[in-house]
């Protein structure tokens, strides 16, 4: 649709750009040109000259006036509104939702100006977004999701002459909660009921009157209105009360509010109202606009043949009516039918009756899954205005855009977003049991086999637990079940505190590369129940083994995120943009394609120290091959080039699961009934639903935010490469153990129509224990999910105080609570994970006592208050975990730092103050373990006049970390202590304890070092890491 801006509203002018509207005026044009090329470079050019918000215009005298910011979720009645929300997707795109509000007392001709300005907005803006029909009371919670908890309409409007100038004496109001609308409602008794959630707002106080069969959740959600009430009525000055239906008069506040009514006294059933009434959804109906007269569609089914592009059409389903506007439709036709729609409700008596209107190309889930059939992809001209205008600037001006009107968004390197420092043990399930693997064997999986790993990280606060599964494409579905029902049963038995994964070989996440760094898949399988399958099949045996003739394809990004993985010895498995290693027997090749990188060359080098080390390997590049190379390959074919792609991130979305009674007997619903087991799946007006009169629904929440997460219930977070499953501390359970199924289910049946692979991960992550990689999608406080009690007992405790719940502790764990926000280290930002060193330690020997970091300083026998006191001698400069360690040096030196006499001090400074405060408002869980750096040794701290101060001050003084070189013990030249080679290698029958497992080499004699390595130690640092660990691995210390 070609559409001159003379056509359209100068009110929309600008619509969906970034506020910078004097970049032209104020900077040279070669300037801006500059700046605009260097958008380019870096990411996809349009979707920087745009922002994600709302804009919001009112309808005046039939024309769109923009409402100042500060006036955003402020709606009269009397008013028509039109709602801009833009959204900047993953994939660079951007997606404009557009809704016009209509209040209840608005004039016909102000919605019929609303309903044309929209389509008039949406040609401003190329003709792609989804446009919603408002209408009060009964909004879409998409448009209720952007004005989060609610709106709350004013009487009045422009029409009317209103004019909000002074504040007036407040007035008694009460509003009824219906799920996410808040409606004004008479102030009577004849009002209340059992069923429903009421606010009765007074001047000094705000009631909450809970009927008796509300849910949990509904009051919860309940108290962020009155939340809003009193923040936005009251200042946030006045007091809030919790009336419970049946209560009697008892109660002080249930007294003093039924004493606004009368007194007490029985309340009536509630009666069905015009406003309880739903509309019936029916057989959709396809209908044709010619010339504004709405026509039936002839056809036995509805399929995507049917829509014309060069037509408008309307499919009535009743509660909702969609408008489908062809791409060479023209505005006046687009209006035509908008108001068809408009009339063919207004005709039939349907208020409820919500309009969308799609553009061809942009079409909702909801739309699509009314059709038999649907094409995955349809071929749609996209105008690219916004690109084109600016790559013809640049040309006027001589520059060179060939590509500029394309440009690729920027891909970022995926973060793990976890702590890789801490421990893992590795089994492999043969049957119903599961077996230890062995140090050596921890990162080696075959194909045919499948795995169970339990993996301990530092938290925030404590200790965190990632226990998963890994199935390989070759195992047998016994095994499968066994080892999903042992990792379960490892979760239950840690009282559910653990992340549970679900994870299948191909579609591994970064946090599982990262937990592993080198990882290799091999061929065939080494369980009983694979080694049983292929004798029944009488398939021949294709397990890996060292001698035998085996080619690997190695990727990654770096030494903490690197694979091999097996691949069929032919030509064909070759790739340009990947290395290989082959081998057979005795003779190693290793093969590098013309798009690889020197990066990828290392990463090889690392692999093959793994797979075949101590064996001179014969580097080949692509085209220059040998003949034997060849001959072992079974000759030259054709291969492809292009990198093997991995399922992108997607834009994550949130659904809650409502529970009642306990009973998980899911039935999810999609576009048509088909049950198989207990599950019924159909689809729902604007809705994802899992339904059971036992249960409840699942429904999408829209913008979400961790408030959004109750206790009592299960959400499932849909990445498109994940899928998170959150199950509430008051989720029973039976429900608990279900929720891998529920996540398996929602895979299956796909119901954003957005391709899930039904092999994607799943994380099952339980409240209270959410790992870095789940509230990264979240501006995530942990205080609020350590909270105690039911959703409605946490957010009344919020809105009366604005604290949490308290609990006793001990006077030690008192003080510790007070110093732990200035003692313990920074949550480190997503972007600084990284790997634990490039060198990987005997994972035997990796345990908190052993394995050593330069933040966290953890000696054995020392208690977590120990270890959280010692962090306060944190060095500020601290390397993060993306960089390795560097040499260490001695733990605990004998000198003493200018600045520790100061440290103890304050130490005794603030001691003293915490024993004349009462006990902190809130708990803080003691973290079992916290990364620190090393600490400086005690000094005497300054004495207090005040014995007790000073006896505490003792206490704490105590605690700094001391720790010298055994007496006799030998030390180097860098204060380090000397091991012989003997007791340093990794196959010593008396090794050594305490020592950096990574850095075995460090504790050499220099002699010593000298003679193994043939090198100085400074000499060998030099070396780049990859050449250190093949020495060091040469000489059994890696």
């Amino acid at each position: 649709m070609a559409v001159s801006m003379r056509d359209l509203d100068p009110a929309f002018q600008g619509a969906g750009q970034k506020a910078y509207p004097s970049l032209f005026e104020t900077c040279s044009v070669m300037w801006f040109i500059t700046l605009i090329v260097y958008f380019a470079l870096l990411h996809e050019l349009f979707s920087l000259i745009v922002r994600s918000g709302i804009e919001i215009w009112r309808i005046e005298n039939f024309r769109p006036v923009p409402v100042p910011k500060s006036s955003y979720g402020k709606f009269f009645t009397g008013d028509s509104y039109v709602i801009l929300k833009t959204t900047a997707l993953k994939s660079g795109a951007l997606r404009h939702d557009i809704h016009y509000w209509l209040g209840k007392d608005t004039s016909q001709d102000e919605a019929g100006a609303a309903a044309v300005k929209t389509v008039e907005l949406d040609a401003a803006l190329g003709g792609r977004a989804v446009q919603y029909r408002e209408v009060q009371g009964h909004e879409t919670e998409k448009f209720l999701s952007y004005f989060k908890p609610c709106i709350i309409p004013q009487e009045g409007g422009v029409a009317s002459g209103f004019k909000h100038v002074q504040e007036e004496e407040h007035k008694i109001r009460m509003f009824v909660c219906r799920g996410k609308h808040v409606v004004h409602v008479p102030f009577a008794r004849s009002s209340l009921n059992h069923d429903d959630i009421f606010i009765l707002d007074t001047k000094s106080k705000i009631f909450q009157f809970n009927g008796s069969n509300s849910s949990i959740q509904e009051r919860a959600k309940a108290l962020e209105v009155v939340q809003y009430i009193k923040d936005t009525y009251h200042d946030g000055k006045c007091e809030v009360a919790a009336i419970e239906d049946g209560k009697l008069m008892a109660d002080a506040e249930t007294g003093e509010f039924w004493g606004f009514f009368g007194g007490f006294a029985p309340l009536p059933r509630k009666t069905a109202s015009d406003e309880d009434r739903t509309v019936q959804s029916h057989t959709a109906k396809l209908l044709s606009v010619e010339k504004g007269q709405a026509k039936p569609v002839d056809g036995d089914s509805l399929t995507r043949e049917l829509l014309d592009t060069n037509k408008c059409y309307i499919l009535d389903c009743g509660l909702e009516v969609f408008v489908w506007m062809g791409r060479n439709t023209s505005l006046d036709e687009r209006k035509t039918a908008s108001g068809a729609a408009e009339e063919l409700i207004r005709g039939s008596d349907r208020p409820k009756s919500q309009i969308i209107r799609v553009i061809e190309g942009f079409e909702t889930v909801v739309f699509k899954s009314k059709f038999e059939s649907w094409p995955q992809t349809t071929n749609v001209a996209v105008t690219e205005d916004g690109r084109s205008k600016v790559a013809a600037l640049l040309r006027r001006q001589g520059l060179n855009v060939k590509g500029l009107a394309k440009a690729a968004p920027a891909k970022e390197e995926p973060q793990p977003y976890i702590d890789c420092t801490g421990n893992l043990q590795v089994w492999r399930v043969n049957g119903q049991e599961k077996v230890l693997l062995p140090a050596s064997d921890q990162s080696k999986f075959y194909s045919g086999d499948c795995y169970i790993f339990q993996y301990s990280y530092p938290g925030e606060d404590k200790e965190e637990y990632l226990i998963g599964t890994w199935i390989g494409k070759q195992s047998v579905e016994d095994e499968r079940v066994s080892a999903v029902s042992l990792a379960t049963k490892m979760v239950e038995s840690m009282k559910f505190q653990a992340t549970q994964a679900c994870i299948h070989e191909g579609s591994e996440p970064i946090q599982f590369f990262s937990i592993f760094q080198s990882f290799i898949v091999f061929k065939g399988g080494l369980s009983d129940g694979y080694k049983n399958y292929i004798a029944e099949k009488e398939i021949p045996e294709g397990t890996y083994t060292e001698d035998g003739l085996a080619l690997f394809r190695v990727q990654g990004s770096g030494p903490d995120n690197m694979q091999a993985i097996q691949v069929e010895a032919v030509a064909s498995s070759l790739n340009s943009s990947y290395c290989y290693i082959l081998h057979s027997g005795s003779t190693v090749f290793t093969w590098a394609g013309n798009l690889t990188s020197p990066d990828d060359h290392e990463l090889v080098e690392r692999q093959l120290d793994i797979i075949k080390p101590n064996l001179q390997s014969k580097p080949q590049k692509e085209g220059s091959e040998s003949e034997q190379f060849w001959e072992l390959l079974g000759g030259k074919s054709e291969y492809p080039s292009q990198k093997i792609p991995r399922e992108p991130e997607g834009d994550s979305h949130l659904f809650s699961c409502t529970f009642s009674k306990g009973n998980l007997k899911v039935r999810i619903y999609l576009s048509a009934t088909s049950k198989f087991e207990n599950y019924d799946f159909i689809k729902c007006v604007h809705d994802f639903y899992m339904y059971d009169p036992f249960i409840g629904h699942v429904t999408e929440i829209y913008n979400f935010t961790q408030d959004d997460l109750m206790t009592e219930d299960i959400f499932i977070l849909d990445c498109h490469s994940d899928i998170f499953v959150w199950v509430g501390q008051q989720v029973d359970t039976k429900n608990k153990l279900q929720a891998l199924t529920i996540g398996q289910k929602f895979l299956e049946h796909d119901f954003l129509l957005e391709k899930l692979s039904r092999e994607a991960p799943i994380y099952i992550v339980m409240e209270g224990s959410e790992p870095p990689f789940f509230t990264r999608f979240f501006s995530w406080d942990s205080a609020k999910s350590s909270m105690h009690g039911n959703s409605f007992q946490r957010k009344l405790t919020i809105v009366k105080t604005g604290g949490t719940p308290t609990v006793d502790v001990g006077l030690n764990s008192l003080i510790l609570v007070e110093l732990l926000p200035l003692l313990k280290p920074k949550r480190r930002t997503p972007v600084s994970y990284g790997g634990r060193s490039s060198s990987v330690p005997d994972r035997s020997q990796r345990s908190r006592s052993m394995s050593f970091s330069p933040e966290r300083v953890r000696v054995r026998g020392r208690s977590p208050a120990f270890n959280a006191l010692a962090a306060a001698f944190e060095n500020p400069n601290a390397r993060n975990l993306s960089t390795p360690p560097p040499v260490v040096k001695k733990l605990y030196p004998k000198s003493v730092t200018p600045d520790s006499a100061k440290k103890s001090a304050a130490i005794a400074a603030l001691t003293a103050s915490f024993e004349k405060q009462p006990p902190p408002a809130r708990e803080t869980i003691i973290p079992r373990s916290v990364k620190v750096s090393p600490p400086t040794p005690k000094t005497t701290p300054t004495p207090e006049p005040n014995s007790k101060e000073n006896s505490m001050s003792s206490k704490l003084e105590s605690l700094t970390i001391q720790e010298d070189a055994k007496e006799g013990e030998a030390e180097d030249e860098e204060g380090l202590p000397i091991y012989p080679y003997e007791r340093l290698k990794i196959t010593s029958t008396d090794p050594v304890s305490e020592i950096d497992v990574t850095k075995r080499e460090t504790y050499l004699s220099s002699e010593e070092f000298k003679e193994k390595f043939g090198m100085k130690k400074d000499a060998f640092y030099k070396l780049p890491k990859w050449k250190q660990n093949k020495l060091k691995m040469a000489l059994q210390l890696f």
